[in-house]
């Protein structure tokens, strides 16, 4: 094995993707599999014996699950995991749970528990390896859910329902733990709409938006075509589509499309923040959140270009500072902060 490769270990119940996700990872010759297992107990086995970077993790396995062996992992023998998810309802549920559990990120199977199509998915997945390698693990402690959002800044004096004003956020790699940590810091009854671009496959933001919903005082929700944003919703992108925003007969509407990914990604956070920038102008708050990559900072320029608040998650906060970087050295930024400052920043900022 060549010094300083990527040493991964395959989790999956079924041979056959245990063959094709050996091969995808092999093809780079940035990684070594350096083994793999059948469930969830030969994986903790494996994980001892042969101490890898990177685990990659099937969501759906007998006996122990994959939830169960990250939640073994993480607190006996912390190493970063990807999941490997099959999407169905419940699918979903438990991916975003394995976030909550300390997973690094997930990749979607493309056509279900056994996708011979998996290399479609093969970008995607090297470069989520590549960025787990690197990742602070205290930085992705246990996330309880509901009971561990933060409580809602109270506005004063309280000011009108909709000053006209929005707020766009981008994010990705570590997205939904940011995401759980703002929104609900974020007052009631916010007067203006948030839009929110997090990278994430089709049908996992619709569970997204129903946790995040759940813990935020304002309403949260998947956006859908043509509809007008609202003061106090909160409008996420759905996986694989990308998300604007445009003004119709004196009301700003949402505008859906799936063109092709842009930066490799869709939703891409660029075009939010471009068509804010031209329909809102300095009446907006753009943010940058933790993320692999560079998409946001090509746009939170354009806002800034049009007198708009920008601010950057900063570093120590930032699970991956990639897009943030990206953004602050581009010149779009403002203002880095600390995640946890950033909900009072939004606040104050937002014209």
């Amino acid at each position: 094995m060549a010094a300083g490769r990527i040493k991964v270990l395959v989790v999956d119940d079924s041979a056959l993707m245990r063959r094709v996700i050996w091969g995808l990872l092999e093809e780079d010759p940035e990684i070594q599999v350096v083994g793999s297992a059948v469930d969830g107990q030969d994986a903790i086995e494996k994980v001892h014996q042969l101490k890898p970077d990177v685990v990659t993790l099937d969501v759906e396995m007998p006996k122990l699950d994959g939830l169960q062996t990250l939640g073994y992992l993480m607190s006996e023998s912390p190493v970063p995991c990807i999941m490997l998810s099959a999407y169905t309802p419940r699918g979903a549920e438990t991916t975003l749970k394995a976030l909550d559990y300390g997973a690094t990120d997930f990749v979607q199977k493309p056509s279900g528990a056994i996708s011979l199509n998996l290399e479609r998915v093969k970008d995607e997945l090297l470069a989520k390896v590549k960025v787990a390698k690197g990742i602070d693990l205290k930085r992705l402690p246990f996330r309880g859910g509901q009971e561990g959002g933060a409580k809602p800044l109270a506005l004063k004096p309280k000011p009108p329902l909709d000053r006209g004003s929005v707020v766009a956020i981008g994010t990705s790699t570590g997205g939904p733990r940011a995401l759980a940590s703002l929104l609900p810091a974020l007052p009631k009854a916010f007067p203006a709409p948030v839009l929110v671009v997090q990278h994430m496959s089709a049908g996992f933001t619709a569970s997204l938006a129903a946790r995040l919903d759940k813990e935020c005082g304002n309403r949260v929700k998947e956006a859908e075509q043509g509809e007008i944003l609202e003061a106090g919703t909160i409008y996420l992108a759905p996986g694989d589509w990308h998300m604007e925003v445009a003004r119709e007969g004196g009301v700003v509407k949402v505008k859906l499309d799936q063109r092709p990914p842009i930066l490799g990604v869709r939703p891409c956070v660029d075009l939010l923040f471009q068509s804010v920038a031209e329909v809102y102008g300095p009446k907006a708050v753009g943010v940058v959140l933790t993320g692999m990559g560079r998409d946001g900072a090509k746009g939170l320029k354009a806002m800034k270009a049009k007198a708009a608040r920008t601010l950057a998650q900063d570093e120590a906060t930032s699970v991956v500072y990639g897009m943030p970087r990206a953004a602050y050295a581009s010149g779009a930024v403002d203002q880095v902060l600390p995640l946890g400052s950033l909900a009072a920043a939004i606040a104050e900022l937002l014209p």
